[in-house]
């Protein structure tokens, strides 16, 4: 009965059992005896019947005890994975933004010193090129020695070529925004014959590059590899466009109501012409594909800055002439929106050295057909735009100024710049209307003209519409993207070269007239 009694003792006091046999005797030798007591129905020493739900509270009370003491944990657990998560998001993109400042930065600052130094040295080089040339250079260097290394600079320099290839569209609109000013004074019939060149010239330069590709490739029977995966930059958000959207609205009415509030009217503009540009450049590269297709996103950027030229010139009376002359000043000491824009443009030929880089195997590869192919149709764009601009009686120094029509923006000027009497606008702003042309054309024309192979595609794209035709061409054909990329930088760098040469630029003047 001892026994019997002690068992029932401990059943009335689940606590006290939970307390002191537990701590003594592990759960799993428990198991049987209680499952034996759960089972029957035991007296207490007053003969009150004991019924087993006083076993299974007792398992339900510790069971419930280690459990809010799991979900406790794990609460605590979460909220301290959740506040790391957060932290370390936040930390990530404050160490993106440095990143990309420094990078950015130092490809800056080398663009700047290089055109200082040139211009100091009185050398007639583009100093952007030469930059171009000497990352190359180190790049290629380390990668025959050290390989890791080159592989490093690559990566830590990259957030500054995304940034770059993301706005590149951005630095060539300048010259759209000033056209009314770059061709204020020419002439009517010598408008027609500048469109007559430019449409006829990269039809012309277009199937000349193509077909030459074909011809060589066909010689060398070289097979394709597949090119080296090349980073897209991140798409654009709507908070981004309402946060420009704000900066324009702001900066328009405070320029309004304070003209020289910066010191300058050009300062005083610079907010609301520069957010008007890129608020552009946002919601046409936002609109369908169809539309974009007829109504590049480059257009609308330079009809979304004009639009508010126009409204500014009109409310403030101060007329659009004078707006637009502040929106490109040509004067480091009063920039305007126009100039930090285009003050990029130094910056873009020195990131054709990590494309190239990138693409070095390809380029190897395929050397014969790309470097064949970009020579001779930069040669028969330089030459044949000199030839019909004199048979058809374009004025000389409108001859000159759109002589690197196929060629981008940034080495276009470098080359004209080489010359005297030229209209630097005028220059940008065809190289920019061709690349226009061909953006809205060129897949429909090497359909037409067979052009199936993608390096003959791509190169002749390249060739002939330089950047633009080059991203409206691997949007829908991505495997021609790396010949696109090299053909683009390769035009213009041989373009520089070939015009640096005195004998060249002679030559050019002299057909010319």
């Amino acid at each position: 009965m001892a026994t019997a009694s002690a068992v029932p003792r401990s059943l009335f006091f689940p606590n006290l059992h939970y307390s002191t046999t537990l701590s003594q005797i592990k759960l799993k030798s428990l198991q049987t005896p209680l499952r034996i007591l759960s089972q029957e129905s035991s007296l207490s020493s007053n003969g009150v019947p004991i019924k087993r739900n006083f076993v299974q509270n007792s398992q339900s009370q510790e069971m419930g005890v280690k459990r809010n003491h799991s979900s406790r944990r794990f609460l605590v657990r979460s909220m301290g994975s959740d506040s790391s998560i957060t932290s370390s998001g936040l930390s990530n993109k404050v160490f993106g933004t440095l990143h990309l400042l420094v990078s950015l930065g130092l490809i800056l600052a080398m663009d700047k010193l290089l055109k200082k130094a040139f211009v100091t040295a009185a050398i007639k080089f583009p100093s952007a090129l030469f930059g171009m040339f000497c990352t190359f250079t180190v790049l290629m260097i380390l990668d025959s020695i050290v390989p890791k290394a080159a592989a490093g600079l690559m990566n830590f320099f990259e957030p500054a070529f995304l940034f770059i290839q993301r706005w590149l569209p951005l630095f060539y609109v300048p010259s759209l925004v000033v056209l009314p000013l770059a061709v204020k004074d020419i002439p009517a019939a010598s408008g027609a014959k500048i469109c007559f060149i430019l449409v006829g010239g990269w039809l012309a330069s277009l199937c000349v590059a193509g077909f030459t590709a074909i011809s060589v490739r066909k010689m060398v029977k070289t097979e394709m590899i597949a090119a080296e995966p090349m980073s897209k930059p991140s798409p654009f958000s709507s908070l981004e466009v309402w946060t420009w959207g704000v900066i324009f609205l702001a900066s328009f009415v405070g320029a309004l109501y304070y003209p020289t509030a910066l010191g300058t009217s050009a300062r005083t503009c610079l907010p609301f012409l520069l957010s008007s540009t890129v608020l552009g450049y946002l919601v046409g590269s936002g609109l369908p594909s169809a539309i974009k297709k007829v109504f590049h996103p480059i257009i609308c950027c330079a009809v979304s800055a004009d639009l508010a030229a126009i409204a500014f010139g009109y409310l403030s009376k101060s007329g659009l002439d004078l707006v637009l002359g502040d929106y490109l000043t040509k004067a480091a000491s009063n920039p305007g929106a126009g100039d930090i824009l285009m003050g990029f443009l130094g910056s873009v030929i020195i990131s054709f050295a990590f494309s190239m880089f990138k693409q070095r195997k390809l380029v190897k590869r395929h050397a014969a057909e790309i470097f064949t192919s970009v020579i001779i149709s930069t040669l028969f764009s330089l030459y044949s735009t000199a030839l019909i601009g004199r048979l058809i009686g374009l004025e000389p120094n409108l001859t000159i100024s759109i002589l690197p029509r196929c060629i981008t923006v940034a080495l276009a000027l470098s080359i004209v710049s080489l010359f005297e009497g030229v209209n630097s606008s005028l220059t940008a702003a065809v190289v920019v209307l061709t690349g226009l042309v061909g953006a809205n054309f060129v897949q429909a024309v090497l359909d037409k003209l067979g052009f199936n192979d993608p390096i003959a595609r791509g190169i002749a794209t390249a060739s002939s519409a330089h950047g633009l035709g080059t991203a409206a061409l691997s949007a829908k054909e991505p495997e021609a993207l790396p010949f696109c990329a090299i053909a683009y930088a390769l035009t213009g760098i041989f373009g520089s070269l070939i015009c640096s040469i005195p004998a060249v630029r002679q030559s050019l003047l002299a057909i010319v007239g």
